[in-house]
């Protein structure tokens, strides 16, 4: 391959990241699907087309249609065929959020997840049915801070994310589970 289409490929990828990295997921439009860790590549096909792989952060994400509908939008005027895989395995872990993205949750009124879960490609993960008390998470609250925060329900706005209210300025919160 000539260096002029090299040059040009990474022009296109370069483009398509910069326009990737400006579509915010549609349940929390504050972090941005790179932040959440939901982009997992951008990718020049053969015919000159962009193939994005993207990871929903739960298998039965209800978001996943419109995620894919505002990735073609935002990569339409790159004027090439836009692919939009989806990829299930690994498995979209918690770990995967920025730094950034666990600071804009915290802002936004969201308690970003307090705990490392480790590699989802490094190790098998999990399903425990029942709580292990030792292992429930301290949340502090996004809005005053306090740690005296108890579980309201294990589901909350949507099923990533638990209900939680602070015992010390009485406001409810969503808390972005850790997995």
């Amino acid at each position: 391959m000539s260096t002029s289409v090299n040059a040009d490929m990474e022009t296109r990828l370069a483009r398509a990241t910069r326009l990737l990295a400006t579509v915010t997921d549609p349940e929390i439009p504050v972090v941005s699907l790179d932040e959440m860790g939901i982009v997992r590549g951008v990718f020049e096909e053969a015919d000159g087309g962009i193939r994005v792989v993207i990871t929903p952060t739960y298998s039965g994400c209800p978001a996943m249609t419109q995620i894919e509908d505002d990735i073609r939008a935002v990569l339409q005027p790159l004027g090439q065929k836009i692919t939009v895989e989806t990829q299930l395995s690994p498995a979209w872990t918690t770990d995967w959020m920025t730094s950034t993205a666990k600071e804009k949750l915290r802002a936004y009124g969201i308690a970003p997840p307090s705990r490392v879960c480790g590699s989802a490609a490094a190790q098998p993960q999990v399903m425990q049915f029942i709580r292990d008390a030792a292992v429930v998470d301290a949340v502090d609250c996004p809005h005053c801070g306090s740690a005296q925060t108890v579980e309201a329900s294990h589901f909350g706005s949507t099923p990533c994310k638990a209900l939680y209210k602070c015992l010390s300025c009485q406001e409810p919160f969503d808390y972005f589970k850790p997995f």
